[in-house]
């Protein structure tokens, strides 16, 4: 495939790298996701791996790579279709390929598609690393008290960066020339990563670090309160190791009892902070809320480049006054702010502004944190088996 820059022809080619050439290509990217770091797939078992990079083939044979990414590939979990399958599987492409962002897809993309065809996908889903908008917590907060809104998608967004946004809309347009579905609008969580995230901003317009009283700014009048006596009460925060793991294991599991949802075992929380902590890339750390010897609250938090997740939380229903969650809230937006970090995200949430919503809740929570709302490209499928593609997402609808 060709490409024209400055009147330069160049020849793209996919090729598989080894994980010290991946990495070393992240070293560069300081917003790529912890998804698409090389150790992750000894986290994912259940998945096979494998680290691409997109060359532009007249550089030469030691030239670094113009886009990498890691693909992971699982067969199709329906009994019935193994017959029909072979070696088909699904190709998933979380937050990547990594790439410039101003790369044209239509050039870019083709090789690569190519290759993972050849590699037996019966289905590519590939969600792109790239923001289309972005709503400002409190608005969506007052929308979401006020109820008279269906969808954030119906508030007015910043215009932080209008390039951003417009490039993002170009992908849009790309991705669909080359055959790409569009994600489905729902209010649910879809598979995979929502396309709608939770953002706390740590730096202002111009890239400088917000000092902490500007972040805890951005909360409401009650999640500062909170956060404030968390403070003053006799909990002691610290970091954990790997021997601690249980310990937040026994809490998440109790977590999981109490608000109806099926937790990971264990070993998933070992795998994770192994790889991640292995990784030049990454880190990921342990936080625990002790009120004298009784653990009352405790997190898992990943950062990697100028990134950060709170990825997973845990509490007791004991001793609820002293907002120990919250303690662990604000240490993690202090360790952020210190690694220069640009974004505290707290995962995913619903588009809806109905304030019965199921998933309102959540929304109302991170919100309150002042997490703004951005609604990323989400991840777009590229049926190779439109037969075998659709057989995968009415499985996955049902599940």
């Amino acid at each position: 495939m060709e490409h024209r820059d400055s009147g330069v022809a160049a020849v793209y080619e996919v090729r598989p790298i080894s994980a010290e050439e991946h990495t070393s290509f992240l070293a560069d990217q300081k917003t790529a996701s912890f998804l698409q770091n090389p150790r992750w797939p000894a986290v994912k078992k259940e998945w096979r791996a494998q680290s691409l990079g997109v060359f532009d083939a007249s550089a030469g044979a030691e030239s670094a790579p113009v886009a990498a990414t890691l693909v992971l590939f699982r067969r199709l979990p329906i009994p019935a279709a193994v017959p029909l399958l072979g070696n088909k599987t699904l190709a998933y492409l979380a937050e990547g390929p990594v790439l410039d962002p101003a790369a044209d897809l239509e050039q870019l993309l083709p090789p690569l598609l190519a290759h993972l065809k050849a590699s037996g996908a019966f289905l590519i889903r590939m969600g792109l690393p790239s923001v289309l908008r972005r709503w400002e917590a409190k608005e969506v907060r007052r929308a979401l008290a006020a109820g008279e809104n269906t969808s954030i998608e119906e508030l007015d967004p910043l215009e932080v960066d209008p390039a951003g946004p417009a490039q993002a809309a170009q992908w849009q347009q790309q991705l669909r020339a080359l055959g790409f579905k569009a994600p489905a609008p729902s209010t649910d969580f879809e598979a995979g990563q929502p396309q709608f995230q939770a953002r706390i901003p740590l730096t202002d317009e111009t890239g400088a670090t917000l000092p902490i009283d500007g972040v805890l700014a951005r909360m409401d009048q009650s999640s500062r309160r909170q956060t404030k006596k968390s403070t003053r009460s006799e909990l002691s925060v610290s970091v954990g190791d790997e021997s601690d793991l249980p310990a937040w294991h026994a809490l998440y599991a109790e977590t999981a009892d109490r608000d109806d949802f099926t937790g990971r075992p264990l070993s998933y929380f070992q795998d994770m902070y192994r790889e991640l902590n292995a990784s030049p890339l990454s880190e990921c750390t342990l936080y625990l809320a002790h009120l004298e010897d009784q653990l009352l609250a405790a997190a898992i938090y990943v950062r990697q480049g100028e990134f950060a997740w709170y990825v997973y939380g845990a509490s007791s229903s004991e001793e609820r006054k002293r907002y120990a969650p919250r303690a662990l809230q604000l240490r993690q937006i202090e360790d952020s702010l210190a690694a220069g970090c640009q974004w505290f995200d707290l995962g995913g949430l619903s588009p809806s502004l109905d304030p019965e919503y199921p998933l309102a809740g959540l929304t109302r929570f991170k919100t309150t944190m002042g997490a703004d709302v951005v609604q990323t490209l989400g991840e777009w499928d590229y049926p190779v088996n439109p037969l075998l593609a659709k057989a995968f997402n009415l499985y996955m609808s049902r599940r």
